[in-house]
């Protein structure tokens, strides 16, 4: 009997209660046309009885010195899970590394996050997808933000289709993302990676292992820059292949267990703020921002297959200079440009964003009563590099949650990179009293 195809299928689990409709979901869906091998690292309170519940049968549990290795049966699909408790949980990417020491040599790679649901034959679905754009792509990989689903209203599923796009800068400059839909016949083709969603062939897990030390602001950027540097081309899928959970208000998070309290009483070795500040620093040194003292990147550095500054050119992002082409913020919102990529950097623009807080005090007129506010950032040379007039009903909307007395505007503001941002200027109007003074803040 010929053995068939297996697609190995990563499951990082932080005490998520989707995790157990996840896997069945997973399962029943699948077109048996592939084996199943499925990893999950549970980071819960170790209760197995909910599985057994569940119709899952336990076949063996190991126990190392950092974890039980278990292994179930659901429906003849084998689903080995490091089990541990959240209190020894390092974060995402942690968790997804270890899962792929559970991988023997399976032809795909799935990774998911715990809460998701999936088409009929979505397995069938993903491989076609992806063989059919070897014929362009050496070493494909699928990827985008899934549309989402709520648990209990699962017929309400969004139907739409989404590529990742940037978004914008964090306050520690790396790089944000976020998605917008589109319609075509085929997958486009991208440059980012999104965590909850990776889909490439079993090789991908040896190439491109998850940093285990990267905690989780820039985990996709990161992956996304050594995925391209080792040689795989991105691309959105132009159908649903599944669906993910996004609200997950409710849901219990890595940062709310792992606190300065819980490191105080030994809990935890580290709060998680320190991991992450660690973290971010290995994600800048991958990308060239960490020139005073970079982080050791180990296996976790970048390929050579292609080099950082083409994955620069590929995103129309400069990483030390914070800056974009226009048509990355435009209204196409290109997230991929072809080679060759000329002087491309001649025509970047700054990208900066910034919350500013006014006070009632700044003001001649109550909040409530303005009727336009015009905000102006300047450079020191005065050159107006970006403007912002808000009328009285967004005022109002600004003014909401507050008590009166404080309204906070975020600017997101894009400017030729040979300026740079010195001063917010703003006046208020309203129908009485005409134009305020203007009132200047430093940048």
């Amino acid at each position: 009997m010929e053995r068939k195809p297996a697609i190995f299928i990563s499951i990082a689990s932080y005490r998520d209660p989707e995790l157990i409709p996840t896997l069945r979901d997973l399962i029943e869906k699948a077109s048996g046309c592939y084996r199943l091998a499925v990893a999950v690292c549970w980071q819960d309170e170790g209760d197995r009885q909910r599985f057994h519940q569940a119709g899952m049968t336990l076949c063996a549990a190991e126990s190392t010195a950092e974890y039980d290795l278990l292994t179930w049966r659901y429906l003849e699909t084998e689903i080995r899970m490091i089990s541990l408790h959240y209190f020894f949980s390092k974060g995402a990417c942690w968790a997804r590394n270890q899962c792929e020491t559970l991988h023997r040599e399976e032809e795909y790679v799935l990774q998911i996050d715990s809460h998701c649901r999936f088409v009929e034959g979505w397995d069938r679905e993903m491989v076609a997808m992806l063989e059919a754009l070897k014929a362009q792509s050496e070493k494909p990989v699928l990827s985008s933000y899934p549309p989402g689903y709520v648990p209990g209203k699962e017929e309400e599923k969004t139907q739409a289709i989404f590529r990742l796009v940037f978004r914008g800068f964090s306050s520690e400059k790396i790089v944000q993302l976020t998605s917008v839909d589109f319609q075509q016949a085929a997958p486009v083709r991208g440059s980012y990676l999104a965590g909850g969603f990776i889909f490439a062939e079993g090789r991908f897990v040896k190439e491109v292992p998850n940093d285990p030390q990267i905690f989780f602001e820039g985990e996709e950027i990161a992956m996304a820059a050594r995925a391209f540097t080792h040689g795989y081309d991105v691309w959105h899928p132009h159908k649903i292949v599944l669906w993910h959970f996004y609200g997950r208000e409710e849901a219990s998070r890595i940062w709310g267990d792992h606190d300065d309290e819980a490191k105080k009483s030994g809990s935890v070795d580290r709060a998680w703020h320190e991991r992450d500040s660690l973290s971010k620093k290995r994600v800048r040194t991958l990308l060239g921002m960490e020139q005073a003292e970079p982080a050791d990147m180990g296996r976790y550095g970048l390929g050579s297959r292609r080099t950082l500054a083409e994955f620069e050119a590929a995103l129309g992002i400069s990483f030390t200079k914070f800056a974009v082409l226009p048509e990355v913020l435009g209204t196409e919102r290109v997230a991929w440009f072809p080679p060759p990529y000329g002087n491309w950097r001649e025509r970047l623009s700054s990208h900066q964003q910034k919350t500013i807080g006014l006070t009632q005090e700044e003001f001649t007129s109550p909040l409530a009563d303005i009727t336009c506010l015009h905000i102006g950032v300047y450079s020191n040379a005065n050159d107006l590099l970006y403007k912002k007039i808000l009328s009285g009903e967004e005022i109002n909307e600004c003014l909401a949650g507050h008590d009166g007395g404080e309204i906070a505007i975020d600017l997101d503001v894009t400017f030729p990179i040979m300026f740079t941002p010195a001063a917010i200027r703003f006046s208020a109007y309203d129908d009485s009293d005409g134009w305020s003074k203007v009132v200047e803040k430093a940048w």
